[in-house]
């Protein structure tokens, strides 16, 4: 799981939030730096960190309005953060279908040994999409995640080397016993737990009135956000009916979608009022 809270982190989590307008437009270097500031982060990490997006071809460089240097979000990272959309924030809508048993997909592929550097890739993205592994070379997520799948791999190009099936899972083991194979459940219980340690104190702040100007709504926000994103890709969202007894995932989801709908809106003023 990529690591919370580094700069680059925080940055990706802010454009995901705030950054992203119907005309692209970049967001200020000088309004980084402020909005990157509160959280702690200097001047120079900010630069450095913009500076590595860049490279990975997820931030061009593009004049502000006011002819000031900035950055906006490549094609890709548009397409990478609505994807990440779909994972996120989907327990925070009324009717999100994630959990939903509606089958499997799986990934096969096969590379070249002359290309296994691909092979790494391979295997190390599909963890980060939330794959498990079903058997050598063989990757199972839950079907609702085929698109994200699919756009991923031909962003990296990886297509070539993939098949995508969709299916149902026919035994011979229960299922619920092959999914506790598929993926290791009781580390992302942790991961869970690990985000209810950080963030209930913060949900029980707001909610007692020891809080309550847009820049402390701003900086708590980010900081649940950038916590909470990678969660929904370490837990794929696997149907209730598989998941162990008190899956602290339900909670983790209940606290930021609380979270979400308390803080994004007021922290939005403090990210505006630049």
């Amino acid at each position: 799981m990529a690591e919370q809270h580094t700069p680059r982190s925080l940055i990706v989590s802010l454009y995901g939030a705030y950054g992203r307008t119907p005309d692209n437009a970049p967001l200020p270097v000088a309004e980084l730096i402020r909005l990157l500031g509160v959280l702690g982060v200097d001047a120079p990490s900010v630069r450095s960190s913009v500076s590595r997006l860049k490279r990975r071809g997820l931030l061009v460089a593009a004049r502000t309005g006011g002819g000031g240097a900035g950055y906006a979000l490549s094609e890709d990272a548009r397409q990478l953060l609505d994807d990440g959309d779909r994972r996120i924030y989907s327990r925070t809508r009324p009717g999100a279908d994630e959990g939903r048993d509606d089958g499997w997909v799986l990934a096969v592929f096969s590379v070249p040994e002359e290309e296994r550097s691909k092979r790494h890739l391979l295997r190390s993205r599909l963890a980060r999409l939330g794959f498990g592994t079903a058997a050598p070379g063989v990757w199972i997520a839950p079907a609702g995640l085929h698109e994200e799948t699919r756009h991923t791999l031909r962003r990296l190009q990886l297509d070539p080397y993939v098949d995508l099936f969709k299916g149902e899972h026919l035994g011979f083991a229960a299922t619920a016993e092959a999914v506790s194979r598929w993926w290791d459940l009781s580390a992302i219980a942790r991961l869970h737990e690990d985000f209810l340690a950080t963030q209930e104190p913060v949900l029980l702040k707001w909610e007692s009135g020891e809080a309550g100007s847009a820049e402390e709504a701003y900086r708590d926000y980010l900081v649940a956000l950038d916590a909470w994103r990678q969660l929904p890709y370490a837990d794929p969202g696997l149907p209730a009916s598989l998941l162990p007894p008190h899956w602290p995932g339900a909670r983790a989801a209940e606290v930021f979608t609380a979270l979400h709908e308390r803080l994004r809106d007021l922290g939005e003023r403090f990210v505006r009022q630049g």
